[in-house]
């Protein structure tokens, strides 16, 4: 087994579109940042790049390649998948902690659980969304950033 962590964080903004773990979650904000702004996606992205000893997320997909500008972050999903792929391994298992005082997350945990598994191309029951606030501390308790931390544990596949 091989274990790989995580973390992303942006600031958030109006005028965007909020999405975390490729959905579109209704809220007066979104994440800023050169692609979609996606801290789940980049965190979970970021602990497989880990796992598999290739490096981060900027490093593959750097903030500074004009290819990357306003992509939709499940591209970075795919492009993970094709280095998994040729090292022949696949996920064992997804668990990861979204940080942000508001909006509250709830009712959208398990549409990205559903979502991340269909993008990976595993069982929801492999993959763990939770939400958490910053108790009122930092910038994300101020409301002007979401976090998420993730760790994605690796198997030899078949």
């Amino acid at each position: 087994m091989r274990v790989g962590i995580g973390y992303d964080i942006h600031a958030l903004k109006k005028g965007r579109r909020l999405v975390l773990g490729g959905i579109t979650i209704p809220f007066s904000k979104g994440l800023l940042g050169h692609s979609d702004g996606d801290v789940l996606l980049h965190a979970i992205v970021d602990a497989t790049l880990g796992a598999l000893g290739a490096g981060d997320l900027g490093g593959h997909f750097s903030d500074r390649d004009p290819r990357y500008k306003n992509v939709d972050s499940l591209l970075f999903v795919e492009k993970v998948k094709k280095l998994l792929r040729r090292q022949k391994l696949k996920i064992e298992n997804i668990d990861s902690t979204v940080i942000a005082q508001e909006p509250t997350l709830c009712a959208y945990k398990q549409r990205m659980r559903a979502k991340i598994a269909r993008a990976f191309g595993i069982e929801a029951a492999r993959v763990s969304v939770k939400a958490k606030t910053n108790e009122g501390f930092g910038e994300i308790g101020r409301k002007q950033a979401i976090a998420c931390f993730a760790v994605v544990g690796l198997m030899k596949g078949s």
